[in-house]
């Protein structure tokens, strides 16, 4: 089960009154805090994992979803993407593609 299908299923459970704040706060801790496997993540399980952002979206969702996928906020890849349509157009071609591509959550 993906980690975001794990906090999915706690903030249900929260909801319906099965959890506590405080136990749904640890239990979060817990997921959020979990070392990595020996070795680490592989890189094509990280790009599999990326998904369009259904609440944190502008204009498609890529940038909140490499902000979940990497840590970094959305705001941080919006100025990124930005400067990448400034400096040459490149971030236009790169955002069009990841919408295209990379499915929503």
């Amino acid at each position: 089960m993906a980690l975001s299908d794990q906090l999915k299923e706690l903030e249900s459970m929260r909801e319906r009154g099965t959890l506590s704040e405080a136990e749904f706060a640890r239990a979060k801790a817990r997921l959020l805090d979990e070392p990595a496997p020996a070795g680490g993540p592989s890189v094509s399980a990280g790009i599999n994992a990326l998904r369009r952002s259904r609440s944190d979206r502008w204009l498609g969702g890529v940038c909140g979803g490499i902000g979940r996928a990497t840590g970094v906020e959305g705001w941080v890849w919006r100025l990124i993407f930005t400067a990448l349509v400034l400096l040459g157009g490149a971030g236009a071609l790169l955002y069009l593609l990841l919408w295209i591509f990379v499915p929503s959550e």
